[in-house]
């Protein structure tokens, strides 16, 4: 018979995923010559963020049921790293090729090829699933936080 997990075990994906994150802060910090800012760094990112937000998906949904309440400010997390991602990859098409004959943003035409297809078939596609649970309203509105300060 096995025992229920400690809780320091309970989620060690997630907490891989935050150590990752937080020692690539680190290393960008102390690179003597800064990381310059490119379009295979917001993939990634984008990558991290969109699967983030399936999971805020998940627990929102989750706890909706038992905790409306708790479903709520879940669903309103969800909303904003919707936005947070759709501000990232409105970046990625900002910044400039890295070579000249690489895949160009053109919104008259579908991408060529990686990376550019790849964060926009990611992003069209999570696009959808906010479209089915979030209005447009929601997605303007500002935040309102519960904390008393």
């Amino acid at each position: 018979m096995t025992s229920p997990p400690r809780p320091h075990d309970a989620h060690p994906y997630l907490r891989a995923a935050t150590a990752g994150v937080r020692h690539h802060t680190r290393a960008m910090r102390r690179s003597p010559q800064p990381e310059s800012l490119d379009r295979a760094h917001l993939d990634t990112l984008h990558a991290h963020l969109t699967e983030l937000h399936r999971l805020l998906d998940q627990l929102a949904e989750a706890a909706r049921p038992p905790r409306p309440s708790a479903g709520r400010h879940l669903a309103t997390a969800h909303t904003r790293l919707w936005q947070a991602t759709t501000e990232i990859h409105t970046a990625f098409h900002l910044l400039p090729a890295v070579s000249a004959d690489s895949a160009e943003c053109h919104p008259e035409q579908l991408p060529k090829g990686p990376p550019v297809l790849t964060i926009c078939q990611r992003h069209l596609a999570a696009g959808h699933m906010v479209r089915r649970k979030t209005t447009p309203t929601d997605l303007i509105r500002p935040h309102i936080s519960a904390c008393v300060r």
